[in-house]
């Protein structure tokens, strides 16, 4: 009889710990994703365009099929180039928008006539991000010029990682955590540009 009571005991205390060590579990589960949500509401993956140097890990490196790393446009830095080397090679291409004279592989830049004034010709650089891969080939481009084209990562699209594998693979550390009310970074003329912008305005 004091055997069975001691089985019973046993089987109740294994019960009971067993309880216990879930409820615990939960408890600490429900922290973490308290805590992981409160740090995503907080702040989200972004790249600092004065860091990046177009080295296509952002391609390469993200957990997604197609990186949510993508091109951007900052129009008031373009200067509207007729030869735009973000979006022409530097060398072996005709002066056209045949596929097999643009940089990027997707075409991705889409080049717009504007207009032409004493012979020089102006066009608008824009990226249709649906098509861009993260590759940063235009970025790199862009750089030997006005360097309006930077690398910029899009919330829609990241998964925000507890840790970034491209953060990780990043030569410079240009990826960091920004707050999620102001998730976009900009280089600094072009903040530059946007504070003079916002002081005409006013």
């Amino acid at each position: 009889m004091a055997s069975e009571d001691n089985k019973i005991d046993r089987r109740k205390l294994l019960a009971d710990g067993v309880r216990v060590v879930g409820a615990m579990g939960l408890v600490g589960l429900g922290g973490f994703v308290a805590g992981r949500e409160g740090r995503e509401n907080d702040s989200v993956w972004q790249i600092d365009p004065d860091l990046c140097m177009a080295c296509g890990n952002c391609e390469t490196h993200c957990v997604l099929d197609v990186s949510a790393a993508k091109a951007v446009q900052f129009p008031l830095m373009c200067g509207y180039c007729d030869i735009c080397t973000g979006y022409f090679p530097t060398k072996d291409y005709e002066r056209n928008t045949g596929a097999e004279n643009q940089l990027c592989p997707t075409g991705a830049v889409i080049c717009r006539f504007i207009e032409e004034q004493s012979g020089t010709r102006f066009f608008e650089y824009t990226i249709k991000e649906e098509l861009c891969i993260g590759c940063a080939k235009c970025v790199e481009g862009c750089a030997l010029m006005n360097g309006s084209l930077y690398m910029q990562i899009r919330h829609d699209r990241c998964v925000d990682c507890n840790e970034c594998s491209i953060a990780v693979a990043c030569p410079t550390q240009a990826i960091r955590r920004v707050p999620a009310d102001s998730p976009n970074l900009f280089k600094k003329e072009a903040q530059e540009l946007l504070d003079l912008e916002g002081a005409n305005d006013a």
